[in-house]
Formats: structure tokens, sequence, C-alpha cells
């Protein structure tokens, strides 16, 4: 049997152990094949706040960006436009 299989065979025979645990402690589990780390489990919750993190990580580096680029206008202007806009709606 080959090494990756054991690890799913193991994972399958103590899914409910292994989904215990990630519960309570909360840090992820990281699933070897060859001695080698291959993928990581973690606890629903966790996952969704890193995916958060990511997005925010990524609207900073895009707005970095923006920046870097020029593409940026002062706050007076800003509302210059919004008060503008609203005016034209009303």
């Amino acid at each position: 049997m080959k090494p990756s299989e054991q690890v799913k065979l193991y994972l399958k025979a103590n899914a409910s152990e292994v989904i215990r645990k990630l519960g309570e402690d909360r840090q992820p589990v990281v699933i070897t094949s060859h001695g080698e780390a291959k993928a990581v489990l973690q606890d629903l919750t966790q996952y969704e706040e890193t995916q958060e993190t990511l997005a925010l990580l990524k609207i900073l580096a895009l707005t970095n960006k923006q920046v870097q680029d020029g593409k940026v206008d002062t706050a007076g202007n800003a509302f210059e436009r919004i008060r503008n806009r609203h005016a034209k709606k009303t």
C-alpha cells in the first residue's frame, strides 16, 4: 500500500477525532506523504478568517499600487464629486 493511501486510511478511520481536535485547538493539521508536508487541514472558522485576511491584503496591495501609479485624489475633491452626484439626483 502506498504511503499516500495510508494517510487517507488514517484520516478516514480517525476523521471524527481529527475534526474534533481541529475544533478544540484551532491549529491546522499538516498531512504528510513520504515524510514531506503535502497538505493542510484546518478548521472552517480558521479558513474563513484566513480568506478574509487575504482579501484585505489584496485590497491593501491594490491601494498601494494605485498610490504608486498616482491614481489618488484629495479627500476634498472626492467629497466634492459625491456632493455633485447627489445634487444631480435631487
